[in-house]
């Protein structure tokens, strides 16, 4: 009897909010959670927020808004953006954002679900370039 391999849950790591007024939005979410909103070096038009929970909790961004309908999207882990992204092409969903790197961390494709909502797969990757 072989041993079954471990399927890896697919988990939210990361969250993104658009804000039309980034100040006001991050003393919103500051005041009402404490989360640390901070600057990234390097990304002027990206904030990185700490939620401040423990490991698990995932930490997120905020940037201004780009579009009026554009809304929070979730990062969920899987083992292959590639692979996802296909399935969710099967199943009846779109790709909004073709797989892009985020160089030494990952790559992640945007895609919508069946109801039009906005989420993002995310496959961590050293290698990414």
């Amino acid at each position: 009897m072989s041993a079954s391999k471990k399927k890896t849950p697919a988990s939210i790591v990361w969250f993104e909010i658009p804000a039309d007024d980034t100040t006001r939005a991050k003393a919103f979410y500051t005041k009402l959670f404490g989360w640390k909103i901070s600057s990234i070096p390097g990304m002027p038009d990206y904030l990185h927020i700490d939620t401040g929970g423990p490991d698990a909790s995932p930490d997120g961004g905020m940037m201004t808004r780009k579009h009026p309908e554009q809304g929070p999207v979730n990062y969920i882990i899987v083992p292959s953006v590639t692979k996802a992204a296909a399935k969710v092409v099967k199943l009846g969903g779109k790709i909004c954002v073709p797989k892009m790197a985020v160089p030494r961390m990952g790559y992640f494709v945007v895609c919508t679900d069946t109801e039009g909502n906005q989420f993002a797969l995310w496959e961590k990757s050293e290698k990414a370039k």
